[in-house]
């Protein structure tokens, strides 16, 4: 009869034992998994700056004041809050990007918004380097 009661509960105990190492399984498939990941890029966006570039951090504007910086065919655009961002942010900005191409700025056009809601006091700026 003590028999019979064992023989269930160390098969309960076996099952148990095996659920505590799927985890650790589990955890060591993941982190191989991410290990075969892309190694960091060396691609080059146009102008010759370095993918991975923070250009938020690299606009040499506050990080509370900068919303997006996008590389485009004739430079820059960017969108910042003016009343977050010191003065002659704008220039300063364009100086500091255009750098990264080792070019100068050569002007600087404020973009009207579409919907001035969307972002409220939000300013869209295209940089065009030379």
């Amino acid at each position: 009869m003590m028999q019979d009661r064992a023989e269930p509960r160390q098969a309960a105990e076996r099952r148990n034992g095996m659920r505590g190492l799927a985890l650790p399984a589990a955890a060591l498939a993941l982190l191989a998994l991410s290990a075969c990941g892309r190694a960091p890029t060396e691609d080059i966006l146009r102008g010759g700056v370095p993918a991975m570039t923070n250009l938020h951090q690299a606009s040499n504007l506050p990080p509370e004041s900068v919303r997006t910086v996008a590389r485009r065919d004739y430079g820059w655009r960017l969108i910042y809050h003016p009343a977050r961002a010191p003065v002659n942010a704008e220039q300063g900005a364009a100086r500091a990007l255009c750098g990264l191409e080792s070019r100068r700025a050569a002007r600087i056009d404020h973009i009207p918004r579409i919907d001035p809601l969307a972002d409220p006091g939000a300013r869209i700026i295209d940089i065009y380097c030379a």
